[in-house]
């Protein structure tokens, strides 16, 4: 993300309300527009092609299609995204263009091969026991292998900073998905849900391309050096780990209540609860700005602390080394509070207006009952992120895989319990998660800002390791060096 910092210093250097509004703006597009481009998207089709005279049944099994398509594919997606960004960072750093591709081709076939091990069951069920059409059940799977395609090429043009890119190729294909979903439905005469979801795949198909086309005109040669990819997985484990157990440990209390009595079955295959996913959903983008907030002000002044930190310590005086360092975990400390000050006003403001203004739009009874514990839960669970992504800087492999650890477990825990609790206190595992998440992370910031000379200067090798014979003990003999003096005079 290194790459936003410099613009957005440029746009604030004005100091004016105009350079913030433009600010903010630019941080919006250069992380979660594209989420939002998809959601507008999708309501826009349902308004203009009437999708609420759809019969129930119909409309339930669009709903779960696209819910199944979004979160499986982040789920398969996340063991790989991690290593992968972690290997592309170290060949563009060292200069080895040509090893990225053997990574993105590597990477895409072990991405794709997961997903369909996990997604073509399903879709067989579908068809066969669900008894939903060949075409509907195959354009579903479609959408959901392009989502995978679309989320795994979006770390590399992430990490090659053309964020606004990425934004714009979500623009391209959700404005081909609404036209097209017009032509298909006044046209051809299509039903309403097929046009839907067709136009959708299409539109997700059409940005999965960009994005690959983008990649293979970025990066041209091919090393076909595959074997380093693969010693990433094994050398940095943990990164599959922490990855795969924070996105789970993000939908693991939906799955809890999935298993409840208030859980919906569709066509005997899709299994969702209503009240509880439009409550988690409206309590995410409650909270959805700590994500803008956080990225721009960390990319604004931490990193620059950190740099400092890091050319200090390749060659400057103690001294030096000493107050950069304080200065990168004062800036640190900063960064988190001023998240949790501002962002605690916008949660407490937007929370407001949704307990106010829902209601009439037809939000009401369990939903608006789960949403204020919910809300609060994922209020410490962007905190905790936040706090997780310093991890990365200090590559604390340790402690973030306790840290996601203590948050997959205790959310999928209490939300077991949650179940039996009154309506209100049905998110109260996502509170006590990311709660304990946030203070495990906490606990590690702060080890590592006590022991961070041994954490950078300790772990060196001096040696290359390899097999063979133990090499000599003996590092000085001074008889002989005495023998070479007497020779020289």
């Amino acid at each position: 993300m290194a790459g936003i910092g410099v613009k957005l210093n440029k746009i604030f250097q004005k100091n004016s309300i105009v350079a913030n509004l433009v600010g903010f703006t630019y941080s919006t597009v250069a992380t979660v527009a594209p989420m939002f481009v998809i959601i507008l998207v999708i309501l826009l089709m349902g308004w203009v092609l009437g999708f609420s005279t759809v019969g129930y049944l119909n409309r339930e099994l669009f709903s779960c299609t696209v819910l199944y398509m979004f979160i499986f594919s982040l789920l398969t997606a996340s063991p790989f995204n991690s290593v992968l960004s972690k290997y592309m960072s170290d060949v563009i750093y060292e200069e080895r263009y040509e090893d990225i591709l053997p990574c993105y081709y590597l990477g895409l076939t072990m991405n794709l091969s997961l997903s369909c091990l996990l997604g073509i069951p399903f879709c067989l069920w579908e068809h066969f026991v669900g008894g939903v059409k060949v075409f509907y059940v195959f354009t579903g799977f479609c959408g959901y292998i392009s989502l995978v395609l679309v989320f795994y090429s979006m770390i590399y043009m992430s990490i090659c900073k053309d964020y606004e890119k990425i934004s714009l190729f979500f623009i391209i294909g959700m404005l081909v998905t609404f036209i097209f979903s017009l032509i298909l439905r006044y046209y051809f005469r299509w039903s309403i849900t097929e046009s839907m979801l067709f136009a959708l795949v299409t539109g997700i198909f059409l940005i999965a391309v960009l994005e690959f086309s983008f990649v293979r005109r970025y990066f041209r040669r091919n090393s076909n050096q595959y074997a380093k990819v693969l010693k990433y997985f094994i050398k940095y484990w943990q990164l599959v780990v922490t990855n795969f157990l924070y996105i789970a440990g993000l939908y693991i209390h939906n799955f809890v209540f999935w298993n409840t009595d208030m859980k919906m079955i569709v066509v005997d295959t899709f299994v969702c609860n209503q009240p509880y996913d439009m409550a988690s959903c409206l309590a995410m983008f409650t909270n959805i700005s700590a994500t803008i907030i956080f990225i721009a002000h960390v990319e604004m002044h931490f990193h620059e602390k950190y740099k400092a930190y890091s050319e200090s310590v390749i060659g400057a005086k103690k001294a030096d080394i000493e107050n950069d360092k304080r200065q990168m975990f004062r800036q640190m400390g900063n960064s988190l509070m001023t998240l949790a000050r501002i962002q605690f006003i916008i949660t407490v403001v937007v929370y407001l207006l949704c307990i106010i203004l829902l209601p009439l739009f037809g939000f009401s009874g369990l939903v608006m009952s789960i949403y204020p514990c919910l809300a609060a839960g994922y209020f410490i669970l962007f905190m905790m992120y936040s706090a997780i992504l310093f991890l990365y800087y200090f590559n604390d492999m340790s402690g973030m895989v306790l840290a996601t650890l203590s948050f997959f477990s205790v959310t999928f825990a209490v939300s077991i319990y949650a179940t039996r609790l009154d309506e209100i206190w049905y998110g109260i595992g996502v509170v006590c998660g990311s709660f304990v998440g946030w203070t495990v992370t906490y606990m590690r910031l702060r080890w590592i800002e006590r022991n961070i000379d041994r954490h950078i200067f300790c772990n060196g090798k001096l040696l290359k390791r390899g097999k063979g014979e133990k090499p000599s003990s003996k590092v000085y003999d001074r008889r002989s060096n005495e023998k070479i003096i007497k020779e020289n005079i």
